[in-house]
């Protein structure tokens, strides 16, 4: 018997996120290599506030890119070699249903985890409380359109022995724009400055990705099963 997409996309988000918290390893990767590096920072720098407060938005943004690439590569390509994302292919479902439900779940063990803890590394590098609501709005949806971007990567190079290079080079270039103006946003706030201009882009940025992402990962999906 067949059952909805809504049905099928849950179960596969359902699926993807018990199997992510049965390897907490590949979990908590992503999440040590942020906390390491917005450490670092302060550590290597002198610990004048002024000084952390200016380099806040780039140091929480470049960290959160990075910390979500680690993790963009895996997105398929397990599934790919042992034959599940045939077997989904194969099921009756859309695969673009598939890839969206896969998506949202490395959202939400990546990108999302990333929102909750950036309170804890922006105090350490002295962000006004203030400015914790638009950081994470702001990160929260920069993460998001990183997950959609690394679909696109990671389903153009499932195929590849070696992908991982090469998806940093397809998504670094298109994220470049989501890091500009997410520390924009990021150092307005700080500032006490109104960081809407900023905020309206990403959230352009990720309603664009939504929209079309699942597209391009699907067909470079199929391309790579046939």
């Amino acid at each position: 018997m067949s059952i909805g997409a809504g049905s099928a996309m849950s179960l596969v988000l359902r699926r993807e996120l018990t199997l992510s918290f049965r390897r907490p390893d590949q979990l908590l990767q992503p999440l040590v290599f942020f906390l390491i590096v917005t450490t670092l920072f302060p550590l290597a720098l002198s610990p004048e506030l002024s000084l952390l407060r200016d380099m806040a938005p780039g140091v929480l943004w470049v960290a959160a890119l990075l910390a979500s690439l680690l993790s963009m590569e895996g997105l398929f390509k397990s599934d790919a070699e042992d034959g599940t994302l045939e077997q989904l292919a194969l099921s009756g479902q859309s695969l673009g249903v598939i890839v969206i439900a896969k998506t949202l779940a490395h959202w939400l063990v990546s990108g999302a985890a990333l929102v909750v803890i950036s309170p804890l590394v922006a105090t350490g590098l002295a962000v006004p409380i203030e400015a914790f609501p638009i950081m994470m709005l702001s990160l929260a949806m920069g993460t998001l359109t990183l997950s959609w971007l690394g679909a696109i990567g990671a389903g153009l190079t499932v195929g590849l022995r070696r992908g991982s290079v090469l998806l940093s080079l397809i998504v670094l270039p298109l994220a470049m724009p989501l890091l500009i103006f997410g520390a924009n946003a990021t150092d307005r706030a700080i500032g006490g400055e109104s960081a809407a201009g900023a905020l309206y882009f990403l959230a352009a940025l990720c309603v664009f990705t939504t929209s079309l992402a699942p597209l391009a990962a699907t067909a470079a999906l199929r391309i790579t099963l046939e």
